[in-house]
């Protein structure tokens, strides 16, 4: 390896994983977000055939998530995660050059399967990296987390900026630049990533559907699916409360720059937080949050909107909850997953999450996702699908009492 690139792996991990995440996310924001428009403008289908794309880009990572997780166990993250970066180049290729519908519904999911096989991997070495700065006392495997989602959010912000300046060249241009990113991603991560140690190759992986014998954690991860679909409802419900408040979907940019701006500016402080209450307390509080989201809207959607910008505070009390709830949620959660998985099969534990919330995500939009079409106009049964959407993380608020108790026994019997 060359000199420049070599750096002790505790010390390397955890900023470079972080700087992953955010060039991932700019290579990815600054494309998908466009695909729709360009399957309309420029390809001419219909809304039926943009939907099915969009869908199975989404189903094929979300769905493929624990299968990337159980190859990072079996073969080592570092060689997964560049197998996804090649993956997700190769989708951005066919996006770029594709002329027919086949090849850019296949670039699509090869975009998706590409970010299932890094994603889990990534996160896995981040808790095996944060494991190691909590044991020197120094930044917690939570607040590594915290940074993780905070540069995650920065690439969302930074992204589709970098589409917006392409989109006058066309798609393709802007298809080739998110492969270019990737390409920059994969050289730096193949001179950075440290290689998994031949002893460790030779040991035994346990199989991946033993991930699934833990009861606890089958309940936590069935509980902790619906902060997904909950956050989901930024693209689905939301829009459906902007049309009955006489609002258009040009409101939606700068409510997404608010939950951004948010999360950049208090993911850190209320990670800190979560580290000093505990799991039992945080996580019951975030699920708590997201249901508030959705009975705040409920609040109003019986009435008629008010002129002015008066008419946005559903959406705006919605976006903050939400982004609040999602801030104490997913830090928590992510430090949680070493815990059930006694440091073993990570890969697998994380990709089981992710999937179980991809499920919950496209199971959830089919039962409740006709329900919102009563919510487009002021009436006292447009309350009901919030309430709906509000049941669905309170349950899981009750849920997590019980799930992360044993997390509290065990952090009272150590500080005796």
């Amino acid at each position: 390896m060359p000199a420049f690139f070599y750096r002790p792996p505790s010390r390397l991990w955890p900023p470079l994983l972080l700087g992953s995440q955010l060039v991932f996310n700019i290579g990815f924001y600054a494309v998908v977000p466009f695909l729709a428009i360009f399957l309309r403008d420029d390809m001419r289908l219909s809304g039926g055939v943009i939907g099915l794309v969009i869908g199975l880009r989404t189903f094929s990572q979300q769905g493929m998530f624990l299968l990337g997780g159980a190859l990072a166990d079996r073969f080592g993250a570092r060689g997964v995660i560049l197998c996804g970066c090649l993956v997700r180049i190769s989708g951005y290729l066919l996006l770029a050059l594709g002329a027919t519908l086949w090849p850019i519904v296949l670039g699509a999911c090869l975009t998706g399967i590409g970010g299932a096989l890094f994603s889990p991997s990534i996160e896995a070495l981040l808790a095996k990296a944060g494991t190691q700065s909590e044991a020197a006392g120094k930044r917690s495997r939570a607040e590594w987390f915290a940074l993780f989602a905070v540069c995650g959010e920065l690439g969302a912000v930074l992204g589709p900026v970098l589409g917006s300046l392409l989109a006058g060249f066309g798609f393709q241009r802007v298809a080739l630049a998110g492969a270019g990113v990737f390409v920059l991603a994969l050289l730096v991560l193949f001179f950075t990533l440290p290689r998994t140690p031949r002893k460790q190759a030779a040991l035994h992986i346990a199989p991946w559907w033993q991930t699934f014998r833990n009861r606890r954690f089958v309940a936590f991860i069935v509980a902790y699916s619906a902060y997904l679909f909950s956050y989901n409802q930024l693209y689905l419900a939301l829009p459906v409360e902007l049309r009955r408040s006489g609002s258009s979907e040009s409101d939606l940019g700068p409510l997404f720059v608010l939950a951004s701006l948010l999360i950049i500016a208090l993911q850190l402080p209320l990670a800190r937080l979560a580290r000093r209450c505990g799991a039992a307390r945080i996580l019951p509080l975030g699920f708590a949050l997201l249901a508030a989201a959705f009975a705040s809207v409920a609040l109003f959607a019986a009435d008629t909107p008010p002129a002015g910008w008066q008419r946005l505070l559903p959406a705006v009390c919605m976006v903050t909850l939400l982004t609040l709830g999602q801030m104490l949620i997913v830090p928590v959660g992510m430090d949680l997953i070493p815990r059930f998985a006694s440091d073993q099969n990570l890969g697998a534990h994380y990709g089981a999450l992710a999937s179980m919330g991809g499920l919950a995500v496209l199971a959830g939009n089919f039962a409740l996702g006709g329900q919102l079409d009563h919510a487009l106009t002021p009436s006292p049964q447009a309350t009901l699908p919030w309430l709906w959407l509000a049941a669905v993380p309170l349950c899981s608020a009750l849920a997590m009492v019980f799930i992360c108790r044993p997390f509290t026994r065990a952090a009272r019997a150590g500080s005796q």
